[in-house]
Formats: structure tokens, sequence, C-alpha cells
């Protein structure tokens, strides 16, 4: 990956962004100590949707998970008896 100053960068910053655009990145540096790197823009992935089967199936649930009340599973987060 190309290396630039940072004043020639600024010299050369149309052309840098050019050639980002055909795919090859640049790291801009200040006494050759990298800066940041430029790469070309992707657009993200689409999203999928992770509700798709909402409410197509259920989960069982078993007896012994029923029993246990609300003050029982509070003071098992918090570590009483």
């Amino acid at each position: 990956m190309l290396t630039i100053n940072i004043n020639e960068a600024q010299e050369r910053l149309l052309e840098l962004i050019r050639q980002t655009q055909n795919g090859d990145g640049f790291i801009i540096a200040d006494d050759d100590k990298p800066l940041v790197r430029v790469l070309p823009y992707e657009e993200p992935e689409k999203s999928r949707r992770l509700d798709i089967m909402r409410g197509q199936c259920v989960v069982p649930v078993p007896d012994d998970v029923k029993a246990v009340g609300r003050e029982e599973i509070i003071a098992m987060f918090e570590g009483r008896e």
C-alpha cells in the first residue's frame, strides 16, 4: 500500500482519491509515522431480517422453570439462597 507524506497528499489529493476509487488505498504519514489509512468506500451488506420466523414456532418451557417464582430468580441473580 502506498505511503505518502501529508504535505504531498495535500498537493495530490484529487489524484489519490481517483486512485482509491480504482481499489487502491493509501496511507498518509507525517515524519514517517502513519496517521490515517484511506480505503475505497464499500456499500455495507444489507442486513438480514432476524425476525422472519417470529410467531411460527414455540419453544417449550420445562415445568421446573415454570415452578420458579420471580423472587427466587432475583435471589439467584443476587447470590442469595
